[in-house]
């Protein structure tokens, strides 16, 4: 008994001030009067609400970093779920420099932007009842394929105007499609906010999605016609993107979902290290992520990639460590909860500082 009392003697308790331990704070509704305060006070509570509350700050510094390419990265059904104007917000008010998705998102937003609708899934029809009629299920969202049809003829008016002399790539065909959208189309859409803004938007999986399966649609018809077929080269996308990664003085990343683009975007580092080991270049300072936020509810212990932590990340040379000055926000919740709250809240905080930001080239 002597000795354990001499034991719990030499402990010295602190009382996590004298420890520069931060405090937290109630969240105090009555004090709330939009989403940037609400976000604030949710940073000193805890849990999930303390995440989503980080990502703010962290974002904010993302885009108040004049040197700092920001990259946004999107995959899931975001635009069947109605969250396309919130990526044309960000687009709108320059706060993304690049864009990475799926071809999903695009061709889904697409259908949006050409004035079709998608619809809620009440669970009355069963799936084969649905497939009979041409209604694609996500969740609880439908897509009727006469919408994805419909939106076909219009990309056919567009791959006849793309030259079959010079090889192309997602980019370079997304770039297309945004101008024709400019042009055609009243109302706002991803692709056209993005080619008005001169946002690059590269899909990496570009065959996984029915806008690739438009494209070799289009070559199988050009070829019955005895027309050469579009050429078509993927690398010119990882060229394109890894050049303006390399160029940027920091380099951001804004994550919704995970997925192949979240994982293409993050190559970056690894790429440009290897490229310059291999080929005996020296390459003083590796590039590497130096802001990230991800709002994504996959947990890490699946040990996918959607899932990964970014200190996972920092083992790859893909994001710089916090010691050395990364700073970084993970947020696991459903991106169509916390991802519009998160950008009104970005929009206050600006709109309230009188902060503009510059897109980065």
């Amino acid at each position: 008994m002597v000795d354990r009392e001499k034991k719990r003697e030499k402990r010295d308790f602190g009382d996590g001030f004298t420890h520069n331990l931060k405090p937290l704070r109630s969240l105090d509704l009555s004090k709330v009067t939009d989403f940037e305060t609400m976000l604030v006070g949710m940073s000193k509570t805890a849990f999930g609400a303390r995440n989503l509350g980080e990502a703010l700050d962290v974002f904010s510094a993302m885009l108040k970093d004049p040197g700092c390419l920001v990259v946004g990265t999107f995959s899931g059904a975001m635009t069947m779920a109605k969250m396309g104007l919130v990526l044309c917000e960000m687009i709108d008010r320059d706060f993304l420099d690049v864009i990475i998705c799926t071809g999903a998102l695009v061709m889904h937003g697409l259908v949006e932007e050409v004035g079709a609708y998608h619809f809620k899934y009440d669970g009355e029809m069963e799936d084969a009842e649905l497939y009979k009629h041409g209604y694609n299920r996500v969740y609880d969202t439908i897509e009727a394929e006469k919408n994805l049809d419909d939106t076909s003829l219009i990309l056919e008016n567009i791959w006849e105007e793309l030259d079959s002399n010079s090889p192309l790539s997602s980019f370079l065909i997304l770039d297309k499609i945004g101008e024709y959208l400019s042009k055609n189309e009243k109302g706002r859409g991803i692709l056209k906010s993005a080619f008005e803004k001169k946002v690059p938007v590269y899909i990496p999986a570009f065959t996984d999605s029915e806008l690739g399966f438009d494209f070799v649609i289009c070559n199988k018809r050009r070829r019955n016609q005895g027309k050469p077929p579009l050429q078509f080269d993927s690398f010119l996308d990882l060229e394109d993107y890894s050049n303006r990664v390399a160029n940027a003085k920091h380099v951001g990343i804004f994550t919704i979902g995970g997925g192949v683009p979240r994982n293409w975007a993050q190559q970056v580092g690894p790429y440009l290290e290897v490229a310059c080991r291999r080929l005996g270049e020296d390459k003083k300072d590796p590039t590497r992520f130096k802001y990230g936020i991800r709002i994504c509810p996959e947990p890490v212990h699946w040990g996918g990639l959607s899932g990964c932590t970014y200190s996972e990340g920092v083992s790859w040379g893909k994001f710089i460590p916090k010691k050395e000055g990364g700073l970084w926000a993970e947020v696991l919740c459903d991106a169509t909860i916390a991802w519009p709250i998160l950008i009104k809240a970005m929009i206050e905080r600006l709109d309230k500082e009188g902060f503009k930001r510059r897109k980065n080239p």
